[in-house]
């Protein structure tokens, strides 16, 4: 790749919607086209009313393509075109690819955000980015995963270290991440890669106890990957090893509705009515340090 050309990224996101009045078709999309039924969709209007009416991904993800726009143009002045590129949402992801080609751009980057890699989520998105690039002659390299990236590590240490001193001495740590079929886990570095950044950081703090956890499982019939963290709450509460959870969602990069329902209000209930306090760290959302970082890796694949 030429230093002296024009470059494109995308950044790619799960998507969200925007209004109360996107969430049916949002649903719907999630769905691959199928209405939900009339008591799931009241389901999940109901749990975005509990954060708001709706969710703060959207603006989230577009201060962290913002972001990502300032440490590279910084780094390459005029170089850069930066689009967002959603699964679930527009503008979607062959919508980004589309508009890096319009502007005459041929080589792009694909980075989404999302820390550890599955062929399920991330790799989907890389699929995605590079067919819709091929279709236009725009050539996309993959920004894989990035979850032993030194700043991200940094931040969740960091954030597990100052939500523990709120929290009573006997805790433990539950890291979790968005659970996944069984049948997609088969070969798929997904639970390495989580329990590889969680061990840095239970490490790095001398964590005498914690555990990985899963979270937000599809309401279908196979099986996903567990133990669910409400689970995990019960058997903590059960065998009385500690007072306190304190809940690490390493595997989000934004408060969205899976960190402000499925954590903030369910997983906090569950933790009040057995009696164990409950903590969650930080999300990291636009986080300059980080964003700073990627927006390196970013650059690395130019070079």
């Amino acid at each position: 790749m030429n230093a002296a050309k024009n470059y494109g990224l995308v950044v790619m996101a799960y998507g969200t919607p925007r209004t109360p009045a996107d969430i049916e078709p949002y649903y719907t999309h999630i769905r691959r086209g199928r209405a939900p039924e009339p008591q799931q969709l009241a389901d999940l209007i109901a749990r975005y009313d509990a954060i708001g009416g709706i969710s703060p991904l959207a603006s989230l993800t577009e201060a962290q393509r913002a972001a990502l726009e300032t440490a590279l143009e910084a780094r390459m002045p005029g170089a850069w075109t930066v689009v967002l590129g959603q699964k679930h949402a527009t503008p979607f992801i062959e919508d980004g690819v589309a508009r890096l080609a319009d502007a005459g751009i041929t080589d792009a980057v694909g980075l989404v955000l999302a820390p550890h890699y599955s062929g399920f989520s991330v790799g989907e998105y890389q699929r995605r980015a590079s067919e819709a690039g091929a279709e236009r002659g725009l050539t996309m390299h993959a920004i894989n995963n990035w979850h032993l990236e030194p700043t991200y590590l940094e931040f969740l240490t960091a954030a597990v270290r100052d939500a523990l001193a709120e929290l009573p001495e006997r805790t433990t740590v539950l890291f979790t991440a968005h659970s996944l079929p069984e049948r997609v886990l088969e070969n798929d570095p997904y639970p390495d890669e989580l329990a590889a950044s969680a061990t840095y950081v239970a490490e790095q703090l001398g964590l005498n106890s914690w555990s990985l956890g899963w979270q937000s499982a599809g309401r279908t019939p196979e099986p996903w990957r567990g133990p669910d963290i409400l689970d995990e709450l019960r058997r903590i509460a059960a065998e009385g090893s500690a007072d306190g959870v304190l809940v690490c969602a390493q595997g989000f990069t934004s408060d969205h509705l899976e960190v402000l329902y499925d954590l903030d209000i369910e997983a906090a209930k569950v933790a009040n009515e057995l009696g164990l306090a409950f903590g969650r760290t930080r999300s990291l959302n636009a986080d300059d340090i980080v964003m700073n970082a990627l927006a390196d890796l970013v650059v690395a694949q130019v070079q």
